[in-house]
């Protein structure tokens, strides 16, 4: 299947060529990294996903197999389109894979010095056309694309999680990134089967700069002893008809990922509205990351989870 993103006939004369995407790399087999890889393979991309650990590689193979079987048993996809779908996926530890790649998103660790760590070694590997995007979900894409040999080529495309589920994704353009590239990604993402909401380059963008200050509220409310664990989480689903509460998403999303974010907002605005609650700080320093660590907010080892505090 072939990708026709845009053509001479589509726009007016005076507008800029938009580049096909014909193969996607990603690095970083995490929850994020193996979700766009999901929806890329299922989209008739080929996918090329690179990670440092081969055992990341491989259990997130294991995490994509798993989820295209539920979406076989909810009649979303065929088992012959799960087949084909795997097979598209290629999985290495060497940035060297992507050298035929068309467009490579990066979805490391929310941290900067590790981000401009990776783009500065993979973009030799890159042909110049190539466009690269961050899955960041906070970090400025003008700083991180200026870290690269092609800031006009540079662009943050954010997935919400769980990426086969989630149908929005924030596009970013950085102060250098062209009409083309934008374009383009704007295209990919409805290959993918996803709506786009376009934010300016802004700490944390449009989701995160409204969702984690709420979760933040949430934890200094459970800090100053407002409510404990299960009061705030109910009061929210059923007070503001929240399919979950506040706590047990910064559980899901991840309280180190949340903590990340509210220091870039705070750091990048200025204004102590931002701060992150010192509660928050201390379950991140303790390795209380929720969910993928086991104990957040809510104790994981128990059937069902139980409230931590």
């Amino acid at each position: 299947m072939s990708l026709h993103l845009a053509s001479r006939a589509d726009m007016p004369d005076s507008a800029p060529d938009v580049p096909e995407i014909r193969s996607i790399g990603i690095i970083g087999a995490g929850q994020m990294g193996n979700g766009i890889a999901h929806v890329s393979a299922l989209a008739g991309l080929p996918v090329a996903m690179v990670d440092i650990s081969k055992d990341a590689l491989d259990k997130a193979m294991q995490t994509i197999a798993r989820n295209m079987e539920r979406q076989i048993g909810r009649k979303l996809i065929t088992s012959e389109q799960r087949d084909e779908a795997l097979e598209r996926i290629t999985t290495s530890t060497d940035y060297a894979s992507f050298a035929g790649t068309d467009f490579v998103i990066e979805a490391a660790t929310e941290k900067e010095a590790i981000k401009h760590e990776v783009f500065k070694a993979l973009c030799p590997h890159l042909k110049p056309e190539a466009i690269i995007a961050s899955n960041t979900s906070s970090i400025s894409i003008t700083r991180l694309g200026a870290g690269t040999d092609r800031p006009e080529r540079f662009i943050g495309m954010h997935f919400m999680n769980p990426v086969p589920v989630m149908k929005l994704v924030e596009v970013i353009r950085g102060i250098a990134t062209d009409e083309p590239t934008y374009r383009a990604v704007e295209a990919l993402a409805r290959r993918l089967g996803k709506m786009t909401a376009t934010a300016q380059d802004f700490p944390a963008f449009i989701v995160n700069r409204i969702l984690v200050p709420m979760i933040n509220e949430a934890v200094y409310a459970l800090y100053e002893g407002v409510g404990d664990i299960r009061s705030i989480d109910t009061a929210m689903k059923l007070g503001a008809n929240h399919p979950m509460g506040p706590l047990e998403l910064a559980d899901f999303i991840g309280l180190d990922t949340c903590l990340s974010v509210m220091q870039v907002l705070y750091d990048g605005l200025s204004d102590s509205k931002y701060r992150p609650c010192p509660l928050l700080v201390k379950y991140v320093e303790a390795g209380w990351h929720g969910r993928k660590t086991g104990k957040g907010f809510y104790d994981y080892s128990q059937d069902p989870p139980a409230p931590t505090r």
